[in-house]
């Protein structure tokens, strides 16, 4: 999150205060409220009874789901920060804005459009909740060479923000942002190993791809040359190496991501992220590919 200005900080002081939440709670809301656009919440907090969600104009979900009173809080809560960030210039983007979570994860797409949400009109304007950023810089962690992303997401010190026209995708790893090229990549949707800071990986009409694969663009803001192994992956119809009647090949480097993806693939059904019959039409895609 940006860097709050004074007025800012008093005002979310302000807010904990008068709901009895702590600050830390509130800024945590506050980022998820930014994150849903303004119109949507999902966040993980303790003093919130751990996760759930908050949408405008609808339910409130907490994990205490008998605690009406906790609900009717963080929807006061959520609300008043909704309003509080719709007074704020550039600070929700314009078009449909859906933010997805799972445990740790959260996800948001983006899709520019008309606004249809509940802040068609700008309400008044209030005091800057940020510090602005310096002239020329961008108060977007991925920097000022890209604009709106299509999809940001963070899990376990990792964050994400992906690019599709511009075909990047910007990954920070305590504080290292690395921008890469996606390629011909048609990306949708990312999953990372279960560790702090473990690698991230994406889904294409390739399949499964470890993002370290991909051509690395900039770190921190340098340009970088991109290395021997940073290629296009090759198209499916090539990436077959062997005929339905011929043995797989694992000793070629194709097999052996192919085998590579279906032990990723099964590792996200063991978290009950893709379900049996999902791991076996994908195991089965991959393995036509021998």
């Amino acid at each position: 999150m940006q860097q709050l200005s004074p007025a800012g900080q008093q005002i979310i002081d302000d807010i904990a205060r008068r709901y009895g939440f702590s600050t830390d709670a509130v800024l945590s809301m506050l980022q998820s409220v930014i994150n849903g656009n303004g119109r949507m919440a999902q966040f993980n907090h303790q003093e919130f009874s751990g996760s759930g969600q908050w949408m405008s104009g609808g339910m409130t979900m907490v994990s205490d789901m008998f605690n009406n009173n906790l609900k009717a809080s963080i929807n006061n809560l959520c609300t008043e920060l909704a309003q509080l960030v719709a007074s704020q210039p550039d600070l929700l983007r314009s078009g449909s804005f859906q933010s997805q979570s799972q445990g740790g994860q959260q996800q948001n797409s983006y899709a520019g459009g008309t606004n249809h949400g509940m802040w068609n009109e700008a309400p008044a304007k209030s005091a800057s909740l940020f510090v602005a950023p310096p002239p020329g810089s961008s108060a977007d962690w991925w920097g000022p060479g890209l604009r709106w992303p299509d999809s940001t997401g963070a899990q376990n010190g990792v964050r994400y923000a992906y690019f599709s026209q511009a075909r990047r995708l910007a990954i920070e790893v305590n504080g290292k942002v690395t921008i890469y090229d996606t390629l011909d990549h048609q990306i949708g949707g990312f999953s990372q190993q279960q560790s702090y800071g473990g690698s991230l990986s994406f889904n294409s009409q390739y399949g499964l791809i470890d993002v370290e694969r991909l051509p690395v663009m900039s770190v921190d803001g340098v340009a970088q040359a991109p290395t021997s192994s940073q290629a296009a992956p090759a198209p499916a119809t090539e990436v077959a190496a062997a005929t339905p009647t011929q043995p797989a090949d694992t000793g070629n480097p194709a097999a052996m991501d192919i085998f590579a993806m279906i032990d990723k693939l099964a590792d996200l059904r063991s978290r009950n992220i893709l379900t049996d019959a999902e791991f076996d039409a994908k195991k089965a895609e991959l393995l036509a590919r021998l």
